[in-house]
């Protein structure tokens, strides 16, 4: 990179960091309105209406809503000079809320931080020649919608994408599980539980013994394997045999190819419970998370902005593993999905401990540092041929690429 082009990036990262710092006041509103609203899954509409309100104020071009994703939101920019050739970036928000529980996992803070990375990008568009997309993205907690928004085209043209997630601690990288989300029901028939018994088809017994069954079958799942659910439907009353009952399930697996396995067999353990009990089941797949796959190089170039921003990045923890539709985006195109500290090591997440953290001191640092890392790896990505070529060169085959430099080897 010539002296010319690094003291380029350097002047568009300082000046996205000071548009971002003068609208911290705003961002941190933000937050704490979408914390204090919490809206589930595809029904994050006052989130999304706040969100597109402020992105198109930064002057992005909006597009409508599609009908079937009407809470998923994009905005579009152009650097002076564009040129279809160019790179476009995505920053994208997360802002739905944990059903009985609101943001146990932060999202608000999501939400805040890309949008504060937007209005940062927005202030140096005269510096580059590519384009920046806005991605608001609903249902990251049930559903996938990310995938959704990829099957929408929404993702189209997109040469990287940036996220920042809360979590407690700094985590540049963390393993995540592939993921599907699954409603089982089984159909039975009525009849009265006193009286005449035998007429009935019990469909509460065939979902017990579906518990009983997945129970026993994590004997024999590897240790990365979950599979975890609640009954959202019992019955009517204890003196009536439930002819109707439903369940919400998540299949977790270390790979893709794994979750493909789990899903096999999940579905036969479905049907032999409805078997023994004379019932009918359905399985229906809500939506399903990949595997995430860290852009190194991206990541490298995030750890490099946000440490110059006071955060420090420990050795990640393998153990701390989850879920999410970032997975899917990191499969179709370079992604980064950092974690940033907002509370006590050890402190939950889906916790209430958690969700009144999402609120906190802390927690407004993170927001506002995780826009300016975001908006300044984004410009490095806009500004520097070098580092792209060697981000998809990594997304291509794998292998991370070095580059070497006077002051030693960057990734």
């Amino acid at each position: 990179m010539s002296s010319r082009v690094s003291a380029a990036i350097e002047s568009a990262k300082a000046r996205a960091a000071e548009a971002i710092i003068s609208r911290r006041q705003e961002l941190l509103e933000l937050s704490a309105r979408i914390h204090a609203n919490p809206e589930v899954s595809f029904e994050e509409f006052t989130a999304a209406d706040a969100v597109r309100h402020i992105v198109a104020a930064a002057g992005y071009a909006m597009s409508d809503p599609d009908p079937s994703l009407p809470t998923a939101v994009r905005g579009d920019i152009r650097g002076t000079g564009y040129s279809d050739r160019d790179t476009t970036v995505a920053v994208l928000s997360e802002y739905d809320a944990l059903e009985g529980l609101g943001h146990g996992c932060g999202h608000n803070l999501m939400a805040a931080a890309g949008v504060g990375a937007a209005i940062g990008l927005a202030a140096v568009q005269d510096t580059f020649g590519g384009e920046v997309r806005f991605l608001g993205t609903p249902g990251e907690e049930r559903g996938a919608g990310k995938e959704d928004m990829i099957r929408l085209g929404h993702f189209e043209g997109v040469d990287a994408a940036v996220i920042v997630h809360p979590y407690d601690r700094n985590q540049l990288t963390v393993p995540a599980l592939a993921l599907e989300d699954l409603e089982v029901s089984f159909h039975g028939e009525a009849a009265h539980a006193a009286t005449s018994p035998w007429d009935g088809r019990n469909a509460l017994d065939a979902m017990v013994q579906l518990l009983a069954s997945i129970g026993l079958w994590r004997q024999q799942m590897k240790d990365s394997a979950r599979v975890h659910g609640i009954i959202t439907e019992g019955g009517e009353a204890p003196n009536i045999v439930p002819a109707f009952t439903s369940a919400l399930f998540m299949l977790r697996a270390e790979s893709d190819t794994e979750l493909e396995h789990m899903r096999r067999r999940f579905r036969e353990i479905v049907e032999a419970a409805a078997l023994a009990h004379a019932c009918q089941s359905e399985v229906k797949s809500i939506g399903m998370s990949r595997t995430m796959q860290d852009n190194r190089t991206m990541a490298a170039v995030f750890r490099r902005n946000a440490e110059r921003l006071g955060i420090e990045f420990p050795e990640p923890d393998p153990t701390r593993v989850g879920s999410t539709d970032m997975g899917n985006v990191s499969q179709a195109l370079p992604s980064i999905h950092p974690f940033l500290q907002i509370c006590d090591e050890g402190t939950p997440l889906h916790s209430e401990l958690f969700r009144e953290a999402a609120v906190g001191e802390a927690a407004g640092e993170m927001c506002i540092r995780g826009a300016i890392a975001q908006a300044q790896t984004a410009i490095e990505l806009l500004l520097d041929p070098d580092l792209r070529s060697r981000v998809q060169r990594e997304f291509a085959t794998g292998r991370v690429h070095t580059e070497t430099t006077d002051e030693g080897v960057n990734v």
